[in-house]
């Protein structure tokens, strides 16, 4: 099929995950013999930091406005199916067009799906409303669990489906390269993330004065007291992620609170961790005891003392058992079948219901 996506990023990866979930995705998608359009609204802080310009398995064009997308209208208009997603600029007003315009389906793909919602509720989501969600023949989820359900009763999409994120296993692997940290963090600063991170990575490390931690991500705040054993990395570019990993004797997975209070939002990261074989220390929440099983292929911790613990222990037996699952169920290839069966389910609602209106 042709597909044509609408995307926060495939470019660059500074601070978002969205750029390394959809080259994972669509890389794997087109590897089914599907052609690929990704179009990226061109914005400063995202052209001064592209890490992939010529992707080999998409077409990657820019464009500087809504109004601009006419130059795109023959291709979105052809597509078999056409995807937005999440936290795109003007998102709305972008959602709005692709549904007058394209005669394919039309999908949106939310990499922030609790947030997405959270911002609904308050009224102030500006890429997605209401309106759009039903207008989509298919909302492909990071979110899983009864979230699926309240898209579909509530908001009144015509088919919820579950696309979590996913690994690239040929980009991330367990390497051979000496160990470094005794517990790393990777994530972009986030305000609602920071009291997990103090509480599972910074008092640690005050406590362990003799064990080395690091935290790498953009955005953090510039008077942050950082302990003299943690240290920090601005930027780290996918390309170094899965030697970030092998370093690390355990990483730590932390979550928004949108997404725990929701349950079942899987990161991108925690996927990537487990595909090097890096045992993960985790915060807790509904739905991530389905995805890895809690002390044979994921640790979980409420508190700095647990953290202390496991770092006395050497737990690589963890790191090696959540491999197995993640490239079992969760690898980008999985994922792409899965992204397909959904878009071919939501043509077949779509030439039904026209069927009917007839």
């Amino acid at each position: 099929m042709k597909l044509v996506v609408l995307g926060l990023s495939l470019s660059s990866s500074w601070g978002n995950g969205h750029a390394t979930t959809f080259r994972a995705l669509l890389s794997a998608f087109a590897g089914r013999g599907h052609e690929i359009l990704f179009l990226e609204r061109d914005v400063p802080w995202y052209a001064s930091q592209r890490d992939l310009i010529d992707p080999a398995f998409c077409r990657l064009e820019f464009y500087d406005s809504v109004e601009a997308l006419e130059d795109w209208r023959q291709e979105i208009e052809t597509a078999d199916a056409v995807m937005v997603g999440s936290y795109v600029p003007d998102g709305i007003a972008v959602g709005h067009y692709v549904q007058r315009t394209a005669r394919g389906v039309t999908a949106f793909y939310d990499i922030d799906t609790p947030v997405t919602l959270a911002a609904l509720r308050e009224g102030r989501c500006d890429y997605l409303s209401a309106e759009l969600i039903a207008g989509y023949d298919c909302y492909c989820s990071f979110t899983g669990g009864p979230t699926l359900d309240l898209l579909e009763r509530h908001y009144r999409s015509p088919m919820a489906r579950a696309l979590y994120c996913s690994v690239d296993a040929s980009a991330y692997r367990p390497m051979d390269v000496p160990k470094k940290w005794d517990l790393s963090y990777l994530g972009t600063y986030s305000p609602d993330r920071q009291p997990t991170l103090e509480k599972l990575l910074i008092e640690p490390a005050r406590l362990l004065p003799d064990r080395r931690f690091v935290v790498a991500g953009p955005q953090y705040p510039d008077d942050m007291d950082w302990p003299a054993n943690v240290e920090r990395i601005e930027h780290l570019a996918p390309r170094d992620h899965a030697a970030f990993y092998s370093a690390s004797r355990y990483t730590l997975n932390v979550t928004r609170a949108d997404m725990i209070e929701a349950g079942w939002s899987p990161s991108v990261r925690l996927f990537e961790a487990a595909a090097c074989g890096t045992p993960i220390i985790s915060d807790v929440w509904p739905g991530l005891n389905e995805l890895l099983e809690p002390n044979r292929e994921i640790i979980f911790a409420w508190n700095p003392e647990q953290v202390i613990v496991a770092l006395h222990e050497d737990r690589a037996d963890v790191g090696e058992a959540a491999r197995r699952r993640i490239l079992d169920r969760h690898i980008s290839g999985s994922r792409a079948a899965e992204l397909e069966n959904w878009l071919q389910e939501a043509a077949r609602m779509r030439t039904r219901d026209m069927a009917a209106a007839e």
